[in-house]
């Protein structure tokens, strides 16, 4: 009998009946919310009738328009404020636990989740936001889905889907200094295109990405979206588990080792059929930062801009229009162009590692004059760890200020917007036309090459600093 695929070992397990020839109905193992996604959802449950089946098994955080700054004043914005008020009274009617702004669990849903040990290896992980495939870094099958799934599964516990494909991504050997997990996702990305993914499930294996943190893995999996994937995931070891044990919401002492023998079981056998495998050689990785206006349109920091001839015939209009848009022609180099904005943060690149690494390289160094730098941490918690590490003193001595907790600048879907024309230097997961306010232009980076930008007032290999 041919071995199963770690993602196949969690979805048979959830799956609560099939319809033939068409989608499967699968058990939701966690359900999480924000004020986006969920008021909608509440409202068609209310119109009809029905409740929130298992309201246990939903936790609830604003974070995609909180302001990032004043927290404790009223939200300004009108449409933010009646969003996090809607969640405030849907969770209070129907008993769903919700860490509303100064809660000291609050933050970006998927920073909270697995800093709180909510997330746990082999679970069915669902949310209304597409970076849920961030909590697959801990073995768990986590995907993001629309309004009309988030009234399905607050209704049901379940949810209506189609399986996907099955892919393995390998990244063997060893990472050179100064490359990152964003570095290799952006690598990943570039190779296989923004539609690359499309209809799979990506596994993540191989000595480079069993070397990672797993805040590392968390950056991996979160991006595995942009690919169009409809997620990735990691089988759990040894990092997994020590970074669970002792989370509030983690099995304790005999359960957790109860659990941890289970957790052990969660991995691809040998033999498991992949549709799809592909390997890279870890060596051949470097930082990298995107040029364009999908997360696809990504390039070795110290090269250049494709050049026309380098571009596929089908994708020469969309890559002109890009470079129309963001200023820039084809054959350029990268390094050196000036630089706006640099945005650290999201829950691509906003938990407590991201931050250190930033800290880290600017200790004794001043941020450019050029640059308006953002900081701002994926939650609540990251924020007191960074005060109480003195990361926030050295931000503060180099020119940064440390911002308060939420999605801020990745989506501007509140006040923290780069102006039109401004381009910015981003930690976070998508590089759209207008995606972090409208006309502002985006390039994606890892935390590192972002903290060297700022201090250059430029782009630079963070290498040369280093």
């Amino acid at each position: 009998m041919a071995g199963k695929t770690l993602f196949d070992k969690i979805w048979d397990a959830h799956v609560v009946d099939e319809i033939e020839g068409g989608p499967s109905v699968l058990y939701i193992d966690k359900h999480l919310i924000h004020e986006v996604t969920s008021p909608q959802a509440f409202a068609g449950i209310e119109k009809r009738g029905a409740r929130v089946l298992r309201p246990e098994k939903t936790v609830a955080t604003p974070d995609h328009n909180v302001p990032t700054i004043d927290q404790h004043l009223a939200i300004k914005d009108q449409l933010s404020r009646f969003q996090v008020n809607k969640l405030t009274e849907n969770c209070e009617k129907h008993g769903i636990t919700l860490y509303g702004l100064g809660h000291p669990f609050q933050g970006i849903v998927h920073v909270i989740g697995p800093e709180l040990g909510i997330t746990q290896p082999g679970m069915t992980m669902v949310c209304g936001d597409s970076h849920t495939s961030t909590h697959g870094a801990f073995g768990s099958v986590a995907f993001g889905i629309g309004t009309s799934e988030v009234e399905m599964v607050l209704a049901t516990q379940c949810i209506l889907q189609p399986k996907p494909k099955k892919m393995r991504i390998n990244v063997e050997g060893e990472l050179t200094k100064g490359v990152t997990a964003k570095d290799i996702i952006l690598y990943i990305i570039s190779k296989i295109t923004a539609s690359g993914g499309t209809g799979y499930f990506i596994e993540y294996a191989g000595s480079a990405i069993r070397s990672l943190s797993m805040e590392g893995r968390m950056t991996i999996c979160n991006m595995s979206i942009e690919s169009g994937a409809r997620g990735g995931l990691i089988a759990p070891d040894q990092t997994t588990f020590d970074y669970i044990k002792g989370k509030a919401f983690a099995p304790k002492g005999a359960d957790f080792d109860e659990a941890v023998e289970r957790w052990k079981k969660l991995h691809s056998d040998a033999g498991a059929k992949f549709d799809l495998e592909l390997t890279y050689d870890a060596a051949d990785i470097e930082p990298m930062i995107t040029y364009g206006t999908n997360p696809g349109m990504g390039a070795k920091i110290n090269g250049h801009i494709p050049r026309e001839s380098e571009i596929e015939k089908s994708n020469l209009a969309t890559f002109k229009k890009s470079m129309e848009y963001m200023g820039f022609s084809a054959g350029d180099e990268i390094i050196g162009k000036a630089v706006d904005y640099v945005f650290v943060g999201s829950c691509t690149n906003g938990r407590i590692e991201d931050l250190r690494e930033v800290a880290e390289f600017v200790k004794g160094r001043k941020k450019a004059e050029n640059v308006t730098a953002w900081i701002v941490p994926g939650s609540r918690q990251v924020e007191k760890q960074a005060i109480e590490e003195g990361i926030t003193e050295v931000l503060e001595a180099a020119g940064f200020k440390l911002r308060q907790p939420g999605c801020s600048a990745c989506l501007a879907m509140n006040d923290d917007k780069i102006p039109e024309g401004k381009l910015a230097v981003s930690t976070s997961n998508r590089n759209f036309e207008g995606r972090q306010g409208p006309g502002a232009k985006t390039m994606l980076a890892s935390p590192l090459t972002a903290a060297a930008v700022a201090v250059t007032g430029k782009i630079v290999d963070p290498r040369t600093l280093l």
